[in-house]
Protein backbone atom coordinates (compact mmCIF):
# COMPACT_ATOMS: atom_id res chain seq x y z
CA UNK A 1 0.00 0.00 0.00
CA UNK A 2 1.18 3.55 -0.88
CA UNK A 3 2.11 6.10 1.89
CA UNK A 4 1.79 8.99 -0.44
CA UNK A 5 0.70 11.67 1.60
CA UNK A 6 -0.38 15.15 0.62
CA UNK A 7 1.31 18.44 1.87
CA UNK A 8 -1.96 19.86 2.44
CA UNK A 9 -3.91 18.79 5.06
CA UNK A 10 -5.59 20.08 8.64
CA UNK A 11 -5.95 18.14 12.41
CA UNK A 12 -7.78 19.35 15.64
CA UNK A 13 -7.94 17.45 19.20
CA UNK A 14 -9.27 18.70 22.50
CA UNK A 15 -9.27 17.07 25.68
CA UNK A 16 -9.85 18.33 29.37
CA UNK A 17 -6.72 16.96 31.89
CA UNK A 18 -6.33 17.67 35.62
CA UNK A 19 -9.00 20.89 34.80
CA UNK A 20 -7.09 22.06 32.01
CA UNK A 21 -8.78 22.06 28.70
CA UNK A 22 -6.03 21.62 25.58
CA UNK A 23 -7.24 22.26 22.35
CA UNK A 24 -4.21 21.70 19.49
CA UNK A 25 -5.25 22.82 16.04
CA UNK A 26 -3.05 21.83 12.84
CA UNK A 27 -2.91 22.80 9.13
CA UNK A 28 -0.44 22.96 6.48
CA UNK A 29 -0.14 23.41 2.80
CA UNK A 30 2.92 23.51 0.49
CA UNK A 31 6.12 24.27 0.75
CA UNK A 32 9.69 23.42 -0.34
CA UNK A 33 10.64 23.08 2.73
CA UNK A 34 9.47 22.07 6.82
CA UNK A 35 8.10 25.46 7.98
CA UNK A 36 6.48 25.43 11.19
CA UNK A 37 5.09 28.41 12.90
CA UNK A 38 3.56 28.32 16.08
CA UNK A 39 0.70 30.43 17.87
CA UNK A 40 0.81 29.48 21.20
CA UNK A 41 0.63 31.91 24.70
CA UNK A 42 4.12 33.14 25.96
CA UNK A 43 3.22 31.29 29.23
CA UNK A 44 4.28 27.81 27.43
CA UNK A 45 6.92 29.20 25.15
CA UNK A 46 8.47 26.75 26.90
CA UNK A 47 7.27 23.67 24.77
CA UNK A 48 7.62 25.26 21.22
CA UNK A 49 11.03 23.27 20.80
CA UNK A 50 9.23 20.09 21.89
CA UNK A 51 5.79 20.41 19.79
CA UNK A 52 7.94 21.54 16.98
CA UNK A 53 10.29 18.09 17.44
CA UNK A 54 6.98 16.26 17.88
CA UNK A 55 5.69 17.23 14.72
CA UNK A 56 8.81 17.08 12.34
CA UNK A 57 8.49 13.12 13.13
CA UNK A 58 5.33 13.15 11.36
CA UNK A 59 5.83 16.07 8.87
CA UNK A 60 9.24 16.31 6.49
CA UNK A 61 7.58 19.73 4.58
CA UNK A 62 5.37 21.62 4.16
CA UNK A 63 4.04 24.96 5.61
CA UNK A 64 3.05 24.38 8.93
CA UNK A 65 0.29 26.50 11.03
CA UNK A 66 0.27 24.90 14.64
CA UNK A 67 -2.40 26.77 17.68
CA UNK A 68 -2.56 25.69 20.95
CA UNK A 69 -5.06 26.90 23.12
CA UNK A 70 -5.01 26.00 27.12
CA UNK A 71 -8.08 26.63 29.34
CA UNK A 72 -7.40 26.55 32.83
CA UNK A 73 -9.83 26.12 35.09
CA UNK A 74 -10.06 29.44 37.15
CA UNK A 75 -10.87 27.39 40.86
CA UNK A 76 -7.38 25.82 40.04
CA UNK A 77 -5.59 28.83 38.11
CA UNK A 78 -5.17 31.25 41.43
CA UNK A 79 -4.34 31.03 44.72
CA UNK A 80 -5.55 33.84 47.64
CA UNK A 81 -3.10 34.52 50.59
CA UNK A 82 -3.89 36.28 53.40
CA UNK A 83 -1.10 38.12 55.10
CA UNK A 84 -2.42 37.24 58.66
CA UNK A 85 0.32 39.21 61.00
CA UNK A 86 -0.80 42.53 58.88
CA UNK A 87 -4.13 41.76 59.39
CA UNK A 88 -4.05 41.25 63.00
CA UNK A 89 -2.24 44.34 63.27
CA UNK A 90 -4.70 46.42 61.65
CA UNK A 91 -7.12 44.94 63.77
CA UNK A 92 -4.95 45.66 66.79
CA UNK A 93 -4.46 48.78 65.55
CA UNK A 94 -8.48 50.12 65.03
CA UNK A 95 -8.79 48.56 68.97
CA UNK A 96 -6.50 51.07 70.27
CA UNK A 97 -8.35 53.33 68.36
CA UNK A 98 -11.40 52.66 69.46
CA UNK A 99 -10.74 52.42 73.04
CA UNK A 100 -8.37 55.99 72.75
CA UNK A 101 -10.88 57.95 71.12
CA UNK A 102 -13.39 55.84 73.35
CA UNK A 103 -15.57 55.44 69.70
CA UNK A 104 -17.45 52.38 68.29
CA UNK A 105 -14.76 49.68 66.97
CA UNK A 106 -17.30 48.58 63.85
CA UNK A 107 -14.53 46.83 61.99
CA UNK A 108 -15.31 43.88 59.99
CA UNK A 109 -13.53 41.50 57.97
CA UNK A 110 -14.75 42.62 54.83
CA UNK A 111 -13.09 45.67 55.58
CA UNK A 112 -9.93 44.21 57.10
CA UNK A 113 -9.61 41.97 53.87
CA UNK A 114 -10.17 45.47 51.63
CA UNK A 115 -6.63 46.82 53.12
CA UNK A 116 -3.81 46.78 50.53
CA UNK A 117 -1.97 43.81 51.20
CA UNK A 118 -3.48 41.76 53.20
CA UNK A 119 -5.20 39.89 51.05
CA UNK A 120 -3.64 39.13 47.45
CA UNK A 121 -4.21 37.08 44.23
CA UNK A 122 -1.46 35.36 42.63
CA UNK A 123 -1.45 32.88 39.46
CA UNK A 124 -0.95 29.43 40.62
CA UNK A 125 2.31 27.74 39.35
CA UNK A 126 1.87 24.73 37.02
CA UNK A 127 3.89 21.76 37.07
CA UNK A 128 5.75 21.90 33.62
CA UNK A 129 6.20 18.33 33.26
CA UNK A 130 2.89 17.72 33.65
CA UNK A 131 1.69 20.10 30.94
CA UNK A 132 4.23 18.78 29.03
CA UNK A 133 2.55 15.51 28.74
CA UNK A 134 -0.81 16.30 28.89
CA UNK A 135 0.06 18.75 25.78
CA UNK A 136 2.04 16.03 23.66
CA UNK A 137 -0.63 13.83 24.59
CA UNK A 138 -3.44 16.29 22.88
CA UNK A 139 -0.96 16.67 20.01
CA UNK A 140 -0.88 13.27 19.06
CA UNK A 141 -4.41 12.58 18.49
CA UNK A 142 -4.31 15.72 16.61
CA UNK A 143 -1.25 14.51 13.96
CA UNK A 144 -3.09 11.69 13.67
CA UNK A 145 -6.46 13.47 12.44
CA UNK A 146 -4.18 15.35 10.56
CA UNK A 147 -2.40 12.44 9.02
CA UNK A 148 -5.78 10.79 8.06
CA UNK A 149 -6.34 13.68 6.02
CA UNK A 150 -3.48 14.14 4.07
CA UNK A 151 -3.29 10.39 2.97
CA UNK A 152 -6.84 10.50 2.18
CA UNK A 153 -5.52 13.64 -0.22
CA UNK A 154 -2.89 11.75 -1.25
CA UNK A 155 -4.91 9.06 -1.67
CA UNK A 156 -6.51 11.09 -4.90
CA UNK A 157 -3.59 12.39 -5.80
CA UNK A 158 -2.30 9.02 -6.56
CA UNK A 159 -5.22 7.46 -8.47
CA UNK A 160 -4.94 10.99 -10.61
CA UNK A 161 -1.25 10.79 -11.13
CA UNK A 162 -1.09 6.73 -12.29
CA UNK A 163 -3.82 7.79 -14.80
CA UNK A 164 -2.33 10.26 -16.43
CA UNK A 165 0.85 8.23 -16.26
CA UNK A 166 -1.62 5.64 -18.44
CA UNK A 167 -2.11 8.20 -20.50
CA UNK A 168 1.59 8.69 -21.32
CA UNK A 169 2.27 5.27 -21.89
CA UNK A 170 -0.29 5.07 -24.63
CA UNK A 171 0.93 8.27 -25.98
CA UNK A 172 4.30 6.75 -26.00
CA UNK A 173 3.44 3.54 -27.58
CA UNK A 174 1.47 5.10 -30.41
CA UNK A 175 4.34 7.63 -31.15
CA UNK A 176 6.98 4.70 -31.74
CA UNK A 177 4.23 3.29 -34.43
CA UNK A 178 4.67 6.49 -36.15
CA UNK A 179 7.43 7.33 -36.14
CA UNK A 180 8.87 4.10 -38.76
CA UNK A 181 5.50 4.90 -40.94
CA UNK A 182 6.72 8.47 -41.10
CA UNK A 183 9.83 7.21 -42.86
CA UNK A 184 8.41 5.30 -44.87
CA UNK A 185 5.98 7.93 -45.75
CA UNK A 186 9.08 10.64 -46.30
CA UNK A 187 10.48 7.39 -48.84
CA UNK A 188 7.43 8.04 -51.18
CA UNK A 189 7.17 11.45 -51.16
CA UNK A 190 10.98 12.13 -52.14
CA UNK A 191 10.68 8.99 -54.82
CA UNK A 192 7.51 11.17 -55.76
CA UNK A 193 9.62 14.17 -56.04
CA UNK A 194 12.91 12.22 -57.62
CA UNK A 195 10.75 10.79 -60.63
CA UNK A 196 8.96 13.85 -61.01
CA UNK A 197 12.31 16.01 -61.10
CA UNK A 198 14.22 13.85 -63.32
CA UNK A 199 10.75 14.11 -65.92
CA UNK A 200 10.17 9.95 -65.57
CA UNK A 201 13.71 9.19 -66.05
CA UNK A 202 16.00 6.53 -64.37
CA UNK A 203 16.76 8.49 -60.79
CA UNK A 204 19.36 7.02 -58.41
CA UNK A 205 18.43 4.56 -55.86
CA UNK A 206 21.96 4.70 -53.59
CA UNK A 207 20.81 8.83 -53.73
CA UNK A 208 16.95 7.75 -52.50
CA UNK A 209 19.02 5.24 -49.96
CA UNK A 210 20.97 7.77 -48.32
CA UNK A 211 18.63 10.33 -48.23
CA UNK A 212 16.10 8.51 -46.37
CA UNK A 213 18.46 7.10 -43.86
CA UNK A 214 19.58 10.33 -42.78
CA UNK A 215 15.84 11.37 -42.71
CA UNK A 216 15.06 8.13 -40.67
CA UNK A 217 18.59 9.00 -38.49
CA UNK A 218 17.13 12.72 -37.53
CA UNK A 219 13.74 11.53 -36.19
CA UNK A 220 14.83 8.29 -34.91
CA UNK A 221 12.96 9.10 -31.11
CA UNK A 222 13.93 5.42 -29.93
CA UNK A 223 16.17 6.24 -27.53
CA UNK A 224 14.12 8.79 -25.96
CA UNK A 225 10.64 6.94 -25.49
CA UNK A 226 12.77 4.01 -23.92
CA UNK A 227 14.01 6.67 -21.39
CA UNK A 228 10.24 7.79 -21.03
CA UNK A 229 8.99 4.71 -20.18
CA UNK A 230 12.04 3.86 -17.53
CA UNK A 231 11.15 7.21 -15.85
CA UNK A 232 7.42 6.12 -16.04
CA UNK A 233 8.74 3.05 -14.10
CA UNK A 234 10.61 4.86 -11.75
CA UNK A 235 8.00 7.60 -11.42
CA UNK A 236 5.24 3.98 -10.54
CA UNK A 237 8.01 2.73 -8.07
CA UNK A 238 8.41 5.41 -6.14
CA UNK A 239 4.65 5.94 -5.67
CA UNK A 240 4.90 2.61 -4.37
CA UNK A 241 7.70 3.29 -2.14
CA UNK A 242 6.32 3.35 1.83
CA UNK A 243 9.95 4.30 2.64
CA UNK A 244 10.11 7.98 2.87
CA UNK A 245 8.41 11.50 1.21
CA UNK A 246 9.05 11.52 -2.53
CA UNK A 247 7.85 14.52 -3.62
CA UNK A 248 10.94 16.41 -4.66
CA UNK A 249 12.21 12.90 -6.61
CA UNK A 250 9.46 12.91 -8.38
CA UNK A 251 9.31 16.91 -9.16
CA UNK A 252 12.68 15.88 -10.59
CA UNK A 253 11.88 13.02 -12.66
CA UNK A 254 8.69 14.97 -13.94
CA UNK A 255 11.37 17.62 -15.31
CA UNK A 256 13.37 14.72 -17.39
CA UNK A 257 9.99 13.33 -18.43
CA UNK A 258 9.49 16.86 -20.17
CA UNK A 259 12.46 17.68 -21.62
CA UNK A 260 12.49 13.93 -23.76
CA UNK A 261 9.14 14.60 -24.66
CA UNK A 262 10.20 18.08 -26.19
CA UNK A 263 12.99 16.55 -28.04
CA UNK A 264 10.75 14.74 -29.39
CA UNK A 265 8.57 17.51 -30.47
CA UNK A 266 11.94 18.74 -32.37
CA UNK A 267 12.78 15.65 -33.98
CA UNK A 268 9.65 15.09 -35.35
CA UNK A 269 7.44 17.20 -38.18
CA UNK A 270 4.62 14.39 -38.79
CA UNK A 271 1.66 16.39 -37.65
CA UNK A 272 -0.48 12.74 -35.68
CA UNK A 273 3.09 12.62 -33.93
CA UNK A 274 3.27 16.64 -32.94
CA UNK A 275 -0.37 15.93 -31.72
CA UNK A 276 0.67 13.75 -29.67
CA UNK A 277 3.85 15.57 -28.01
CA UNK A 278 1.29 18.62 -27.54
CA UNK A 279 -0.80 15.95 -25.73
CA UNK A 280 1.58 14.48 -23.51
CA UNK A 281 2.99 17.77 -22.70
CA UNK A 282 -0.08 18.68 -21.11
CA UNK A 283 -0.43 15.60 -19.57
CA UNK A 284 3.04 16.16 -17.93
CA UNK A 285 2.40 19.70 -16.87
CA UNK A 286 -1.09 18.39 -14.64
CA UNK A 287 1.13 15.65 -13.22
CA UNK A 288 3.84 18.45 -12.07
CA UNK A 289 1.32 20.61 -10.66
CA UNK A 290 -0.12 17.43 -8.62
CA UNK A 291 3.63 16.39 -7.39
CA UNK A 292 3.69 19.87 -5.86
CA UNK A 293 1.36 18.99 -3.41
CA UNK A 294 3.08 15.98 -2.58
CA UNK A 295 5.31 15.27 0.47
Amino acid sequence: MSLVKSMTGYGRASRLIDGNEITIDIKSVNHRYFDFNSKISKDYLFLEEKIKSAVKKSVSRGKIDFYMFINIDAACAYEVELNEPLARGYVDALEVISKTLKIKNDVTASFISRIPDVVSVKKTQFDETKLEESVLSVLNDALESYDSMRSAEGERLLNDILENLNIILENILKIEKLAPESVEVYKQRLRAKMIEALDGKEYDQQRLITEVAIFADRIDVGEETVRLESHISQFRTLLDSSAEPVGKKLDFIIQEMNREINTIGSKCSCVEITKLVVDTKSVIEKIREQIQNIE
